[in-house]
């Protein structure tokens, strides 16, 4: 970032002490970020910052003919905001680092960010964990229980395999999060919740009554039906996730695609059981 032009913006917590400077970043130390005047450099106009919903939002125009199409997002430590005379800016905290297309308005974020590698794994994760691997050791429950005992091994195996990767996933958004420092309150929402029913469901197995119990058939009940709640969630939370991200069609095809050929191997196999049955 050394040599490069920034934009600071920030709003006190009263949202009276506000600002917005241009900065020349001369180098590492503090003392080589100074404010630099209008004039001098790259042209930036039209500056204007606001709140909403706390939600800090800055804007300003840039006037040149062949502006960089990397751009810097960073994020400065909180309650450390610029103060005159100098307005000297402390260490931030967080980077996103994105691609700008100034013909179509669009961005991208940079394949080298690091921000971009666990927005990447997060994603990776929460899906093959909750919403492919689960659905698969469901289905093994459903349809292949007249292979006793192989089909409890096999779907206890595939349901602790799926809950460690999709545990791992939400640690990843969790760190997303904090790095970003972005608040998706419906996205994390829904991804606590899907965490506690499924820590919910790995604490039914220790609690598990005996086949011959007269309680067996409710907690049969409880752990199908939270079983099947747990899946519903995470579907619409990885394609809520997509959309947050920006993954695009290809992410939501290919996730709707695996859905469909899960979808139609469970109703060929619900049809042979009833028929069976």
């Amino acid at each position: 970032m050394v040599g490069s032009i920034a934009m600071v913006g920030w709003v006190g917590s009263n949202r009276i002490n506000s600002g917005i400077q241009k900065y020349y970043l001369g180098g590492k130390a503090p003392n080589l970020v100074t404010i630099q005047p209008q004039d001098q450099g790259l042209k930036l106009q039209n500056f204007s910052i606001s709140t909403i919903q706390n939600q800090i939002y800055m804007s300003f125009q840039v006037a040149s003919n062949n502006p960089s199409t990397y751009v810097i997002y960073a994020v400065g430590p909180a309650g450390q905001l610029p103060s005159s005379p100098n307005f000297a800016l402390s260490q931030h905290r967080a980077m996103y680092s994105t691609i700008m297309n100034y013909g179509t308005g669009g961005s991208a974020v940079a394949q080298s960010s690091p921000e971009a590698n666990l927005k990447r794994i997060h994603g990776i994760l929460s899906m093959v964990g909750w919403a492919i691997l689960l659905p698969i050791g469901a289905m093994i429950a459903r349809y292949m229980r007249h292979w006793d005992p192989q089909w409890f091994y096999s779907h206890a195996i595939i349901q602790s395999f799926g809950f460690t990767l999709g545990v791992i996933g939400v640690f990843c958004g969790l760190a997303l999060e904090n790095r970003l420092d972005i608040y998706l309150n419906g996205h994390k929402a829904l991804g606590i919740l899907i965490l506690i029913l499924g820590c919910l469901q790995v604490l039914a197995i220790f609690i598990r009554p005996h086949r011959l119990s007269k309680v067996r058939k409710y907690w049969n009940w409880y752990h199908s039906n939270v079983g099947r709640i747990l899946i519903a969630l995470a579907i619409i939370n990885v394609f809520y996730g997509i959309k947050l991200g920006k993954g695009g069609s290809d992410w939501n095809q290919g996730f709707a695609i695996v859905l469909f050929i899960l979808f139609t191997i469970s109703l060929i196999l619900e049809l042979r059981m009833w028929m069976r049955n």
